[in-house]
């Protein structure tokens, strides 16, 4: 397949409605030759056509089971650059808008980790000492830098027990990019907050002590999600006032004391179980995404359930609604006309190592 012929100009107008139809006509042309990957955080009227969805975790999985030749990855740029490494070496993976990145995984880049782990080499040996542990909101080059370094993946389901298995290979933690999501897995295994500390990437060492990285059993990146990190105490005190009955539950990205004050705390993935599996006429307050609450809240309101969004103010993953009808119209269609748009396709020499520490999560999950 060559670069694609079809102009995105011609899409660009469409309404969505149209886009909608069009869709589904390519979709149907294509039939078991293309898989629409879809992660919850996705805007509905993408969401809707999906032939799989799931949280990173379950997409990942999916990713390497998928039969189709071509994956169309409606998330963000990391995800389709997991789905690459996964798959087969026939099959595309595709991102329909390469704006959709992550703001999260830009926190943490491979110059500044490879730095880091020079200035902790000038402490201790990190390789003997340390295991790199990466999000899975993270580049493809960093997950290399885990593979390569005796390090491994994580995410929002698995981060406790990929902490515990790090913690059989080395006595220290590299955790990045993100600190609440390392922090809260800590702390979950009775790590003390005091050996819990945060590696400022753009401080020398890390703004930290040689005391105070002897003493850390987790470093944690200078990393958030500019979603999960809009959540607040406050927020749920104000839910708790106005509905003594209702049930908090909230992604493990969400800040520390939001985390603390939470009845439950969980991936994507297991906060739509755990709603839906609750009883009727049940009250929810959900800190994470906004077109996740939205949809969940209507999928579970006939059984008398209310589910509020944590946040006052609108707090959604920007990045990914870049991925709407039109960038999807216009991906399907060039497919149907045997072209590839926007293809992701990661370095060799960095699949390979990525992929190391992508099976080691897999096997300890």
């Amino acid at each position: 397949m060559q670069t694609a012929t079809i102009q995105f100009d011609h899409f660009n107008a469409l309404a969505d409605k149209a886009a909608a139809e069009r869709i589904r006509a390519a979709k149907a042309t294509l039939g078991k030759k293309a898989v629409l990957l879809c992660h919850h955080y996705q805007r509905a009227d993408v969401f809707e056509h999906a032939d799989l969805t799931g949280d990173s975790l379950k997409l990942s999985r999916l990713a390497g089971e998928a039969e189709a030749e071509n994956i169309i990855f409606c998330g963000v740029h990391f995800m389709a650059e997991v789905a690459d490494i996964l798959s087969r070496p026939e099959q595309i993976s595709i991102l329909p808008d390469l704006a959709a990145g992550c703001s999260m995984a830009d926190m943490a880049n491979l110059a500044k980790v490879e730095r880091c782990w020079r200035e902790l080499s000038a402490i201790m040996n990190p390789d003997e000492k340390i295991t790199p542990v990466t999000y899975i909101n993270s580049a493809a080059d960093l997950k290399a830098f885990c593979g390569e370094h005796g390090g491994i993946v994580c995410t929002s389901s698995n981060a406790p027990k990929i902490l515990e298995w790090s913690f059989k290979q080395r006595e220290k933690v590299l955790f990045f990019p993100d600190q609440h999501l390392g922090r809260w897995s800590g702390y979950k295994m009775n790590i003390p907050l005091d050996e819990m500390v945060i590696w400022n990437p753009d401080l020398e060492q890390g703004g930290l002590t040689r005391a105070q990285i002897e003493k850390a059993k987790i470093i944690l990146w200078h990393g958030f999600c500019s979603v999960h990190q809009m959540f607040q105490p406050s927020d749920i005190i104000k839910f708790r006032n106005q509905h003594p009955d209702g049930i908090v539950i909230s992604h493990p990205e969400c800040g520390f004391e939001v985390c603390k004050q939470s009845d439950y705390i969980g991936s994507t993935e297991y906060i739509l179980q755990t709603v839906k599996a609750a009883p009727p006429n049940t009250r929810w307050l959900v800190g994470t995404e906004l077109n996740l609450v939205e949809r969940l809240a209507r999928e579970v309101a006939h059984e008398g359930k209310i589910v509020q969004f944590m946040a006052s103010t609108i707090c959604m993953c920007s990045t990914m609604q870049r991925i709407d009808p039109q960038h999807l119209a216009w991906t399907l269609e060039n497919l149907v006309a045997g072209k590839v748009v926007n293809q992701i396709k990661v370095p060799a020499h960095e699949a390979v190592l990525a992929k190391i520490a992508l099976d080691r999560m897999l096997a300890v999950s």
